[in-house]
């Protein structure tokens, strides 16, 4: 304001001499002085403000003000600090502003309003945005880091030290502490805060309350990896699709970390046994297909160590701790529900793969798992996905309050056993403790603020009611990745050493007084997230897999060595139908693809060889028929048929059984009696011992050529003739050598160039005549012609 008055008055005074055009010399310059006095002044006065008037800041804003740095906060320990304790901060500042940043420093901020009340208030507090000292409270001090200089674009680490008595912390709960960092710009010449991150601090220096019981999850989870069919070398080596599991198994891979940190946890392990069997597979020399899944051109697989020592590491871990076993190939239960139900068999291929569990968890880990816990993805229910889980023998469903929501008739968190009926006990997993640790947990500042987070909800929660105890449970995702694994590894250890939690076992969960008011209503089915229904298997998949399972019946009937079939692919047909092939249609399809045809070349193995044609001459002959064997055991109980097409025309005998030995093939002899002259069709077809047709028919064309009375007195009158001309022959033979005896010496003195003239004797009439030309040496005329 100051500066437009003036501005003001130095206008009207040029003004005034403008008009005024007798205003002496010395006036004027009066004037000129003045107004440039009080130019001076003004400036003198800004450059001398010891603080930015309002609304400077905020135009200096995007350049150089709030927002212009960032802090990530990488470490922040003891995460539940006590009374003595020093509070040690370390992590980055990023200058993201155009200018550089001068005379920073790096301090901390308690809000003011004390402990949080409520659980939503610690969940809708921003991690980052613009510092207010209202909400995040002054800055302590006396515990800052100096920071100098910060160009644009750089990043500056620091490590910062608060005592905790320095907090002014109060009463037990959860804190709000902001990590802040100020400084000065050239446009912004002045303190100011540049950016804040804002974690939790729990503290609970007097336990004197009921400690929460907390059951975790630890899912040793995979997706399916192990082929169905072994190598093509004939030594039944394991195959595997790739091998992407030898590095999870490998130090510092994904599945080698969730056994190393869990052995030292309170946890419950969760594990699909098809993840135990394929390791096992692995502890042998096995291959991999070759590129886009090629099984004919495969390479040895590099993960057998890993495997040994992983499956060691594990038998271990296990010892003493609750292990649950989910069905064999976690087999996609909403899928089942939703789609599958109505497939004939599925419902059973489920059955099949809980009972297979207990037998895999136990030859692998020599454990006994519980079986009877049924995990749908992302623990959301309806009624139908209740019925699937109970109808394979599940009691309890491991579910998530995010599905089976409170209606808000309590002011804390319940217990997690809720009894929905018909005796099964829905566990609801705490949602927001459940999904803490979904994000990226790749960067120290991620994980950091995850596990913080993580640890104010729990405490939240004995809070909220510290003198009623209650039983929590926490299931994260099934596959977590190595940085989510150690991230919930530090918040576990952290939260059992808070002094608010214990743990307890799922099974102890399970059989938790459940909280009266909590709510036991499944959620109706139009409440299932339509994201999730979308990765689900259709219809058409499950038919897929029981027309496999079909053939696969039909097929174990003529073996006799039926467990070398029937075990990969009923493990085939469950890891089909497994939860880890959401969001991945494609694989699924072809691996569906491949457990089908598999099954389709081991079924073709025992085939009818083909035949052309066969030419009957008679009325009555034998027709043979072969049989191959390419399995590598013998095949028993198969009947052979064959059905004229015309047997007015043409009969055939009744079918014949056969067994063959592996690698071997089998000619049959079926008798024939023909009707009639011509052509007829003969079908051969294989059948099982109930009568259900067996591979494909093979179908040949027989000629059928009679001979009739006519014809055979006509062959008898040729033969006779020949029987007279051959005795005709023999006589004129007979008389030529006679007549060459009596002439015998006059030949002989015949000079030499006569007969040398002359040649050989001149043929006689009735000689007999030249050689017949030797056999053609040309191909025989396609088909097979069958005598008496």
């Amino acid at each position: 304001m100051a500066a437009d008055c003036d501005e003001g008055r130095t206008d009207e005074g040029v003004g005034d001499a403008a008009e005024h055009s007798g205003t002496t010399p010395a006036r004027s310059w009066l004037r000129r002085t003045a107004t440039a006095l009080a130019g001076t002044a003004l400036l003198a006065a800004l450059v001398q403000l010891p603080t930015a008037p309002a609304g400077y800041a905020d135009a200096q804003e995007a350049a150089s003000g709030p927002g212009a740095a960032s802090l990530n906060v990488d470490s922040l320990t003891p995460q539940v600090p006590t009374q003595h304790d020093t509070v040690k901060v370390t992590g980055t500042v990023t200058n993201h502003g155009d200018e550089s940043i001068t005379d920073a420093h790096v301090g901390v901020e308690v809000a003011p309003n004390g402990p949080f009340t409520s659980r939503s208030a610690i969940s809708d507090t921003q991690a980052n945005g613009n510092y207010s000292e209202t909400s995040d409270g002054t800055e302590i001090s006396g515990h800052t880091v100096r920071i100098p200089y910060i160009p644009p674009g750089i990043s500056r680490s620091f490590t910062l030290d608060v005592p905790v008595s320095a907090l002014g912390l109060g009463s037990d709960g959860v804190y709000q502490l902001g990590v802040s960092a100020s400084g000065r710009t050239r446009s912004a010449p002045f303190d100011q805060v540049l950016g804040i991150t804002r974690t939790f601090l729990p503290w609970y220096p007097r336990p004197d309350g009921q400690k929460t019981r907390t059951t975790f999850l630890w899912p040793l989870i995979d997706r399916p990896h192990l082929e169905t069919r072994t190598s093509g070398d004939g030594s039944q080596t394991p195959l595997l699709r790739d091998d992407d599991l030898a590095a999870e198994l490998a130090p510092g891979g994904r599945l080698q970390q969730m056994v190393a940190l869990g052995k030292n946890l309170p946890v419950t392990w969760v594990i699909d046994p098809d993840l135990l069997a394929t390791v096992d597979e692995m502890t042998k020399p096995y291959m991999v297909d070759g590129p886009g899944g090629d099984t004919t051109h495969t390479t040895p697989g590099t993960g057998t160590a890993y495997a040994k020592q992983w499956l060691n590491e594990l038998q271990q871990a296990v010892q003493g701790g609750e292990v649950v076993a989910l069905p064999f190939g976690d087999p996609d239960i909403a899928s089942i529900a939703h789609h599958g139900a109505g497939v004939s068999g599925t419902i059973a291929h489920l059955k099949d793969a809980t009972d297979l569990a207990t037998t895999t968890v136990q030859t692998v880990l020599g454990v006994t798992p519980r079986t009877d816990f049924a995990w749908p993805a992302d623990g959301q229910i309806d009624p139908s996905i209740v019925g699937v889980a109970t109808s394979a023998g599940a009691d309890n469903i491991i579910a998530r309050s995010d599905s089976l929501r409170e209606t808000g008739a309590l002011s804390y968190t319940p217990t997690a056993a809720r009894p929905i009926g018909g005796g099964t006990t829905a566990v609801v997993a705490d949602a927001v403790l459940s999904k803490a640790f979904m994000g990226d947990m790749t960067t120290a500042n991620a994980s950091t603020l995850a596990a913080q987070t993580f640890l104010a909800q729990s405490l939240m929660i004995t809070e909220q009611a510290p003198q009623q105890q209650r039983s929590i449970v926490i299931a994260p995702q099934r596959m977590p990745t190595t940085s989510q694994a150690q991230a919930m590894a530090a918040a576990i250890s952290a939260q059992n050493g808070g002094g608010w939690s214990q743990p307890a076992s799922l099974e102890e969960a399970a059989k938790a007084t459940p909280d009266p008011a909590a709510n036991r209503t499944v959620p109706g089915s139009g409440s299932y997230p339509s994201s999730l229904r979308r990765q689900e298997m259709s219809t058409a998949a499950f038919q897929q897999i029981q027309s496999v399972q079909d053939s696969l019946n039909s097929f174990l009937v003529i073996l006799t060595r039926k467990d070398r079939v029937t075990i990969p692919f009923t493990t085939g047909v469950l890891r089909s139908m497994s939860t880890q092939w959401r969001g991945n249609d494609a694989g699924a399809a072809a691996f569906r693809d491949d457990v089908a045809a598999y099954l389709s070349d081991l079924t073709q193995a025992v085939r009818i060889i083909n035949k052309e044609s066969i030419t009957l001459s008679g009325r009555g002959a034998t027709i043979p028929v072969t049989v191959e064997n390419d399995l590598v055991q013998p095949v028993t109980g198969l009947q052979l048929r064959l059905t004229s097409s015309q047997p007015n025309r043409l009969e055939v005998s009744g079918p014949q059984t056969i067994d063959i030995d592996g690698e071997h093939n089998r000619s049959l002899k079926f008798s024939t009696q023909a009707n009639a002259n011509g052509k007829a069709w003969v079908t051969a077809q294989l059948y099982t011992q109930d009568g259900t047709p067996y591979g494909h028919p093979m179908v040949f064309q027989v000629n059928v050529t009679s001979i009739t009375a006519t014809v055979m007195l006509v062959i008898g009158g040729g033969l006779l003739l020949l029987v007279l001309a051959g005795v005709r022959m023999y006589r004129q033979r007979k008389r030529v050598a006679e007549r060459r005896a009596a002439e015998g010496a006059e030949e002989a003195e015949e000079p030499a160039e006569a007969e040398e003239h002359e040649g050989r004797v001149p043929k006689q009439s009735g000689d007999p005549l030249a050689d017949t030309s030797p056999e053609s040496a040309d191909p025989p005329v396609a088909g097979e012609k069958v005598e008496r």
